[in-house]
């Protein structure tokens, strides 16, 4: 443990205490104070993203990369919606999960509770600041940050107005608490601090994740890489399908909902021929097609095309002999992320559903759906690929845990 980790856990450890009695609207007010700090000041945070910027050029970042570090007004804007959202929210702490009675006299209910101390490590997306803060506070839990070392100047500058909305609420600052240093040495302490951090959130590519499962002493919400795959079914409308396969590529490249591999149903292909490859190359995605589904402009696909990672305007497209050919390819190549099923057959979209173990599963949408905010959460911290706790996007209410409430009358166990 690094001497900084020590001091900010502690601090975060009393500060959980606080924030697990906080009141609801004290919380609120913290959230609703820092979305306008946030606006006031967005001058200042956009100066300070040109660093980052300016930095993740001389890294050599590559443009999906650059999208995720970039900020401009309207991911400013978003970033204070997003807050305001969370804190509109129902607040998810002491919320009755279930109440039962036992005919032992016993009135049990399960209530929510937070987790206490978390420790989110990203990359690059410099939001991840404000959402991954509102969220465990809303939660009641305490956080400590670890943005990536491209995005440390814009991440500061948000994580000022997050304190500023903690001292109009009179919440302790130590609520939102963010590793100043690009040291790495701070890394590995987070995920060693058992004595002060409850659980680690990491939120990046398949290398930070791995890193973080290897080593991580504390316990991991793991948040894989998004190898989404599009399957589009014989009965896929035409129309339907040329707008949700172009979207679930190109709408933004870099993030984990972006698809990465097209299956085409052969009857579909025999119907309407290569009307979606060549829908993605007009929009300038390079296709890595494999077999049949290879015509004039694509790339011969290798097997590693199939459950890679492209992040950027890149996908893999293959030709499937029908649904249980896309559900084996999927299991196969899949991160049980997100996939969608393109398709107007109930049955073939309940099998899809039934047979995949996905976090989200979609039919006739876009990919690009998979986000928190979306969802309705307001904002999300990632998507969880794991299948305990907490899967796909993770929000306040996936950061709580429970407790019982045992109440008798001078009941005693016979």
């Amino acid at each position: 443990m690094t001497d900084t980790m020590t001091a900010m856990g502690r601090a975060a450890r009393a500060a959980a205490t606080i924030l697990a009695t906080a009141a609801p609207e004290a919380k609120a007010l913290a959230l609703t104070t820092a979305a306008d700090a946030i606006w006031a000041t967005r001058a200042d945070i956009l100066a300070a993203n040109a660093k980052d910027m300016d930095f993740g050029r001389e890294k050599g970042l590559s443009p999906a990369m650059m999208d995720r570090l970039m900020l401009d007004e309207a991911r400013v804007q978003g970033m204070c919606d997003g807050l305001r959202a969370v804190a509109a929210q129902d607040d998810p702490i002491g919320a009755v999960i279930d109440a039962w009675d036992r005919p032992n006299g016993l009135h049990i209910e399960r209530v929510r509770t937070p987790i206490g101390v978390i420790g989110v490590i990203y990359e690059s997306r410099p939001n991840v600041t404000a959402d991954a803060g509102a969220l465990c506070l809303k939660s009641g839990n305490a956080v400590i940050l670890r943005g990536g070392s491209e995005s440390l100047h814009s991440s500061i500058a948000i994580h000022a107005a997050l304190v500023t909305g903690l001292r109009a609420a009179n919440l302790p600052e130590a609520a939102i608490q963010l590793v100043p240093t690009r040291d790495r040495a701070e890394v590995t302490a987070m995920l060693q601090a058992v004595d002060y951090i409850d659980v680690i959130v990491p939120r990046g590519g398949k290398g930070l994740v791995g890193l973080v499962q290897r080593e991580a002493r504390v316990p991991v919400f793991a948040h894989l890489e998004g190898i989404c795959h599009v399957y589009v079914d014989a009965a896929a409308d035409l129309e339907k399908s040329r707008a949700v396969v172009v979207n679930a590529k190109t709408r933004r490249t870099g993030i984990c909902g972006s698809a990465e591999c097209l299956l085409i149903d052969r009857a579909f292909w025999d119907s309407h021929g290569s009307v979606l490859i060549r829908d993605l190359m007009a929009a300038g995605v390079e296709v890595h097609a494999d077999g049949d589904a290879q015509i004039e402009g694509t790339i011969a696909a290798t097997a590693d095309d199939f459950g890679h990672e492209f992040l950027d305007m890149i996908i893999a497209a293959k030709i499937v002999d029908g649904v249980d050919d896309a559900i084996a390819h999927i299991r196969r190549y899949g991160s049980n992320h997100t996939d969608a099923i393109l398709t107007e057959d109930d049955a073939v979209a309940d099998k899809f559903f039934r047979h995949l173990d996905s976090a989200i599963l979609l039919r006739n949408a876009s990919t690009q759906f998979a986000d928190g905010g979306e969802f309705g959460m307001g904002a999300e911290i990632g998507i969880a690929t794991g299948k305990l706790h907490a899967r796909g996007p993770v929000g306040a209410e996936q950061l709580t845990s429970f407790k019982y409430l045992v109440t008798g009358n001078g009941t005693v166990r016979p």
